[in-house]
């Protein structure tokens, strides 16, 4: 079945657009009219969930994948209980496997002076999975009333108090829907992603798999009215309000729009060993410089340079009398 939202009337009272599944209007809270039958069914899905890390992913026979994407442990097989959302778009992987194994081993090379010597040569990769990771996705209008201290005006004083209301619209709030990532690494890489290239269905490299969505569309939505307050926050601070040192911000929000979409994102998930022991890496998969991952320490600078510290700290203790 399609994955594409289906929109009801508008709000009758403050004109949001209204998706099937919404009970209510989340910006007034009116009562949302009841949607066509067709578009409140929704497929129940099997998925392969992960024993360790919790992430599931669309289960099938020809994936043959017990284990997880993203950390390697044992999966099972489960049937979802409640309708599950879908991706509306999936966005296409513009990065080629080999250019992601050689984004590992730039990754590798690159490393600072605490990573062990040869690293690149020594590590061995074990796997290369390209996933597709869940994200909403929304735009949203709001009003900001404001208070803040600044140094404009403040005369004698170093504060100065100041209060206005303006209006901002955001565009592409992500709220990530991925169990198998952190939520640091979903917002390192969503910035990334070009949002036009999305397509209708997934198309990707042999064996990618797509991971289900793990959030609710309301519990997204209260993340989005705490991303909201903290942008808008920053943005005042860009010539809003005056001044150019600023303390005290207090921003309270009122949403006027909100419109939501359910996107799929490409990332490759890389798995490689170093002394028996496994790291994992991820390549951003629309931009290949985009690399975020683990790698070791070598044990041996560490100490030789908690020595030096020692020697040196040692040496000016020495050199003060203090020895």
């Amino acid at each position: 079945m399609s994955a594409e939202a289906v929109w009801v009337e508008p709000c009758q009272r403050c004109d949001c657009a209204l998706e099937a599944e919404d009970l209510r209007c989340p910006i007034c809270g009116l009562t949302a009219p009841p949607p066509p039958r067709a578009a409140v069914e929704r497929a129940r899905a099997r998925v392969v969930r992960c024993d360790s890390c919790g992430a599931a992913v669309e289960y099938s026979v020809e994936a043959k994948a017990p284990r997880c994407d993203y950390c390697g442990s044992v999966t099972h097989v489960e049937t979802t209980a409640d309708p599950v959302e879908q991706a509306q778009h999936w966005l296409p992987f513009t990065v080629d496997t080999e250019a992601a194994r050689g984004a590992l081993m730039g990754f590798l090379g690159r490393g600072g002076f605490f990573r062990p010597s040869g690293l690149a040569q020594e590590a061995s990769l074990e796997s290369l999975r390209p996933v597709w990771w869940p994200a909403w996705m929304f735009d949203a209008g709001v009003d900001v009333s404001w208070t803040a201290d600044s140094n404009a005006g403040s005369r004698r004083s170093d504060w100065a108090p100041h209060a206005g209301r303006t209006r901002f619209d955001f565009e592409g709030i992500p709220v990530p829907a991925s169990r198998g990532l952190k939520v640091r690494e979903c917002e390192a890489l969503a910035p990334h992603y070009q949002r036009g290239s999305g397509q209708d269905t997934p198309h990707g490299p042999e064996g990618a798999h797509v991971e289900r969505f793990e959030a609710t569309r309301s519990g997204a939505r209260r993340s989005v009215l705490e991303a909201v307050e903290r942008l808008a926050g920053e943005r005042l601070q860009q010539g809003i309000i005056p001044g150019s040192r600023f303390r005290n911000i207090h921003v309270a929000v009122a949403l006027f729009s909100l419109r939501t979409q359910r996107l799929a994102l490409p990332v490759y998930v890389l798995a490689y060993r170093y002394r028996d022991k496994p790291y994992r890496v991820l390549v951003h998969g629309q931009d290949e410089r985009v690399v975020l991952g683990e790698a070791p320490i070598s044990a041996l600078r560490v100490v030789a340079v908690i020595a030096v510290t020692l020697l040196v700290l040692a040496g000016v203790l020495y050199g003060a009398g203090v020895l």
